[in-house]
């Protein structure tokens, strides 16, 4: 199973995701579409419905006041006022009266349609200073008063409220209408323009999420091929249909794949190539270094009798027949590492025992201090351990100062064995290569005694277990340190079939 399968369905949807992200913009701009265009619609129709309802009012209660109210009498009495108002509200129209009038003069009079729906202090002021205000008549203004109107709340309710008056002394009258019924219908409509508007935002979502399906399934195949490309699957390809940008940009992935995978088989059979040889010059050398060892031996066992113009150069045989002869070694155990073929071959080893046999063997007792309890035991190659402390120490003795300490102590389930020379410590542009192989210090010492690999052979042993060794200089400024982190059990490093023998032969080195 996929990474991306155990994560699950919702795992694609998280808040940095490009297809939330384009549904979440197809979201917007379908919300801000919906809502311009409900918003716009709204409000035409708001204004269409009043408008309609406004105009229809005023232009039935102007012809009322013109038919009606103009043939009362200059002082009409108050029942004449009343019956008026009556019967101009009385049309169907929907909108109660108000007429004001003056029975003598100074003396004002009142006539009502319904006293219960519209008096005449239903009438704002200033609509009522609107009306009785009279105008200059003259060419562009026939009339000296006009019908005015306002919209206006009483409770909760919104109402249409006009007002005009009589010319010549006529009755002033104010008409009052409930616009209660285009409120509800523009209600019904805001709701069903919201409804609307939530479903086109559904939709859209839902053509999103469609088009973001189309345009990122490509793009998750490309991402899953290069990931598969990433962890070593070279043979990756993606198959490829249309002639969209994404067919291109698949077209251009195969083809770098195909490239890398040439490139890659390339290197590797170079790189085999290389192996094969190093392994065979090695494996080749073998037999004539053996000869030539054992004559190295006979010679610097009869160095002394002979003579001494022949001895210098007897004794620069016998030295540089034992570094091509170590040299071999190495090259051999790199070949090992490089081919995947080095083992491991577990036992339990007292730390400080194996140190103090690697430092007794070599004769190191007298410029080596040791700090290590004995009892430490853990589970390691002892062959391997023996490498790495004798390169570590006979590093720290050929490039370092005497003495040099080594110290054993153990964290969890972790061994450290420190090595720490009082030399002039590593120079810092030298520490991130000190693990290199063939890699050496000083240019003008290309003859130097070490081969360049001591150090590299160390790290592949530590590595094998499943350690590492670190490079440092002391931090009081007296010498270099190496410290060697080895698991206590490198049990779980092997394979269980490989150990089937407990303590099995070993490679040579």
């Amino acid at each position: 199973m996929t990474e991306s399968a155990r994560k699950g369905p919702g795992a694609g949807l998280r808040w940095t995701s490009l297809r939330l992200r384009l549904v979440v913009v197809f979201a917007l701009v379908a919300l801000t579409a919906a809502v311009s265009a409900s918003g716009i619609a709204y409000w035409l129709n708001r204004e269409a419905v009043l408008t309609r309802t406004q105009d229809s009012a005023l232009n039935d209660f102007r012809q009322e006041m013109q038919n009606r109210a103009a043939s009362l009498p200059l002082r009409p009495t108050e029942e004449e006022l009343r019956r008026t108002a009556e019967e101009m509200s009385s049309n169907g129209v929907g909108y109660g009266v108000v007429l004001l009038a003056e029975r003598a003069e100074g003396k004002p009079i009142v006539g009502v349609s319904d006293p219960d729906r519209f008096t005449l202090e239903d009438v704002p002021q200033s609509l009522r200073a609107a009306v009785d205000k009279q105008h200059e008549v003259d060419d562009s203004n026939p009339y000296p008063y006009h019908l005015f109107w306002q919209r206006t709340t009483r409770g909760q309710t919104p109402y249409l409220v006009g007002g005009t008056r009589i010319a010549g002394g006529g009755p002033t009258g104010y008409m009052f209408k409930s616009l209660e019924p285009e409120r509800q219908d523009l209600n019904s409509l805001a709701w069903s323009l919201g409804i609307a508007t939530l479903l086109a935002l559904l939709g859209s979502a839902l053509l999103a999420q469609a088009a973001a399906t189309t345009v990122l399934k490509p793009v998750h195949r490309l991402g899953e091929a290069a990931r598969r490309l990433g962890e070593g699957e070279l043979d990756t390809r993606l198959q490829v249909s249309g002639t969209d940008e994404l067919a291109e940009l698949s077209r251009t992935f195969n083809a770098a794949a195909e490239s890398l995978q040439k490139k890659v088989a390339d290197m590797s059979a170079r790189e085999e190539s290389s192996r094969r040889f190093v392994a065979d010059m090695s494996h080749e050398l073998r037999t004539p270094m053996t000869a030539l060892t054992a004559v190295t031996e006979v010679l610097e066992e009869e160095q002394d009798g002979l003579d001494p113009m022949i001895a210098p150069a007897v004794a620069l045989v016998v030295s540089e027949t034992r570094r091509l002869n170590t040299l071999v070694d190495n090259l051999m155990e790199v070949t090992r590492f490089d081919a995947g073929t080095a083992r491991l071959v577990l036992d339990d080893v007292d730390v400080a025992d194996q140190v103090t046999a690697c430092i007794d063997t070599r004769a190191w007792l007298d410029a080596v201090e040791l700090d290590a309890e004995r009892g430490i035991v853990a589970r390691l190659d002892p062959r391997r351990l023996d490498v790495i402390l004798a390169n570590l120490i006979g590093n720290a003795l050929k490039h370092g100062g005497s003495p040099v300490r080594v110290a054993v102590r153990t964290e969890g389930d972790d061994l450290f064995i420190e090595v720490r020379d009082h030399g002039p410590g590593i120079p810092e542009d030298v520490l991130p290569h000190v693990f290199d192989r063939f890699y050496k210090a000083s240019a003008s010492r290309p003859r130097s005694e070490g081969s360049g690999l001591g150090l590299s052979i160390a790290m592949e042993n530590a590595l094998i277990h499943g350690g590492d060794i670190t490079a440092a200089n002391s931090p009081d400024g007296d010498g270099a340190v190496f410290v060697l982190r080895l698991p206590r059990d490198a049990s779980h490093t092997v394979d269980p079939q490989e150990q089937q023998q407990k303590g099995g032969g070993h490679e040579g080195a």
